[in-house]
């Protein structure tokens, strides 16, 4: 299996704390089964501001460690950029990193509302060349409140990334039901564990995979999910997806006080 979004890399943003946090996890992560990842630190501008030069020394050193430890997984760079009007300069730039530096962007949004000009900015992105990829939309609000509204995104061009963490209720009950929604109906591109802290996704990767597939019956997808598409997203290959008009599997509703 291969995760391209995982916030392992030690002291850049709220994930691993310390570098025996990262051997720790990353020692959870090979058991578990993954081969490689792509570290992708946040990149929230005035906050986060880790950038592509900052991430490229850093997996450096962090490469020499593992090799000395013998752990074997194959680390590669990112960044989860918060996306704004500025981040297509910023690609272009070469201030943030896109994933594996292929023409992949790993991008989130508000969790509680949707960036007015959203599909420009996503298409300013597309006509650089990049592939856009929306992080866990399973958390959003405007996706939650109806999931189809996710649709008209991936017909733009923009891949889905849902968060393994998502199918077992780690983000709560509106977010697992929304995965689930999406996983049914094949709008899910990828999967990947965000993972900001130790253990916990990787020690219930197992558990996760038989809901997934108990959720999906299809066992082809779920390993286009998490090994034949990411593994696209690291040769810097095409994915070709097919976009339905609406959803197949009934809704479900949620209520937000």
């Amino acid at each position: 299996m291969i995760d391209i979004h995982s916030h392992i890399l030690n002291n850049v943003d709220d994930g691993s704390n310390s570098l025996d946090s990262t051997l720790e996890i990353l020692t959870k992560a090979e058991k578990a089964g993954f081969s490689d990842i792509i570290l992708t630190p946040h990149y929230i501008e005035n906050y986060y501001e880790n950038t592509r030069q900052l991430i490229h020394e850093k997996i450096k050193t962090l490469k020499q460690v593992l090799y000395k430890e013998e752990i074997v997984i194959t680390l590669h760079q990112g960044n989860e950029i918060f996306l704004t009007e500025n981040t297509p300069r910023l690609v272009e730039d070469l201030q943030v990193s896109t994933l594996a530096n292929g023409r992949y962007v790993l991008f989130e949004i508000p969790f509680t509302s949707k960036i007015l000009n959203l599909e420009e900015i996503i298409y300013n992105l597309i006509d650089l060349g990049c592939i856009p990829v929306l992080a866990h939309p399973e958390r959003y609000a405007f996706i939650q409140e109806n999931p189809e509204n996710i649709i008209p995104l991936i017909k733009m061009g923009v891949l889905v990334q849902s968060n393994y963490g998502s199918f077992i209720g780690s983000y709560g009950k509106a977010a697992k039901s929304t995965a689930e929604i999406l996983l049914e109906n094949k709008l899910i591109h990828f999967l990947g564990t965000d993972t900001h802290r130790q253990g916990y996704i990787y020690d219930n990767i197992d558990q996760i995979l038989k809901r997934l597939e108990n959720i999906s019956g299809d066992e082809k997808y779920i390993n286009e999910l998490t090994t034949i598409n990411p593994k696209k997203v690291l040769d810097d290959i095409d994915i070709y997806v097919e976009c339905p008009n609406g959803l197949r599997a009934k809704k479900k509703v949620f209520f937000f006080f």
